[in-house]
């Protein structure tokens, strides 16, 4: 295995708030590890680059919403933010469009220079009004614990002056995402991955499609129904800033 190698994880997710009260979900869900330089070369029946497919990957659903190459997308990001990666590798964690139908709540690039040292993570969010920003992070080791402000509107029940503190490691066999989300010290939230390394192979994708039909249509339908439940528990709806949201924001 290397690190350009695509890959298919197959795992769940959980989300737990602890404030203004308990709430907790799970769903399962499975994700696409690719080399965003090399989406062109993939030769699989049920899955293509830029094109209708059982599944598919999108350049313009990531990045700044263009259909300019991932690649470039994202090296152009980066040394945005001093980060020189011209000879490095990215690779791409991310669901993939479902019969033409896409979301994903949290996108996440890994980035390598050319040596395979990690020299970044771009953590991607996206937003069910179809807004997405980007938190830009340096990393110096395969597992990386990162702290920012929340900058983008995501959740009715989320307030905006929150902290996010990601702890995520470079994935091999196994994958594995932490999210805490805090107000200051107190603990508002949380949202776990993981999940298993398998082989990225039509025959893969077929038994995630019959296991998980439609998946990210699936994945807006439970943020609503989970939305719906906490309105009924009484959590506080916050109005959506519209200043606060940018299609691929810098953090």
């Amino acid at each position: 295995m290397t690190a350009r190698e695509p890959a298919l994880y197959t795992g769940a997710v959980m989300h737990r708030r602890f404030s203004p009260r308990p709430h907790r979900f799970r769903y399962r869900g499975f994700w696409l590890l690719v080399d965003v330089d090399r989406l062109p070369e993939m030769r699989l029946a049920t899955l293509s680059h830029n094109r209708f497919n059982l599944f598919s990957l999108l350049d313009r659903d990531h990045g700044d919403g263009s259909d300019r190459p991932l690649g470039d997308q994202t090296r152009t990001h980066l040394a945005a933010h001093g980060i020189d990666l011209s000879s490095g590798s990215i690779t791409l964690l991310c669901m993939p469009r479902t019969l033409g139908y896409s979301f994903n709540p949290l996108s996440i690039y890994f980035c390598r220079y050319a040596d395979g040292r990690p020299a970044a993570l771009i953590y991607e969010v996206h937003n069910t009004f179809g807004e997405r920003h980007s938190y830009v992070l340096p990393a110096a080791q395969e597992r990386t614990h990162h702290s920012c402000d929340k900058r983008f509107y995501v959740s009715p029940f989320l307030e905006m002056d929150l902290m996010y503190d990601f702890t995520v490691a470079f994935p091999e066999e196994r994958l594995a995402i932490s999210i805490q989300v805090r107000q200051r010290e107190a603990p508002v939230m949380s949202a776990c991955v993981a999940a298993k390394r398998r082989s990225l192979t039509d025959g893969w994708l077929l038994i995630c499609f019959f296991l998980m039909p439609v998946i990210t249509l699936k994945v807006v339908a439970a943020i609503h129904w989970e939305a719906l439940r906490l309105w009924y528990k009484g959590f506080r709806l916050v109005p959506r800033s519209t200043a606060s949201n940018a299609i691929s924001g810098d953090a």
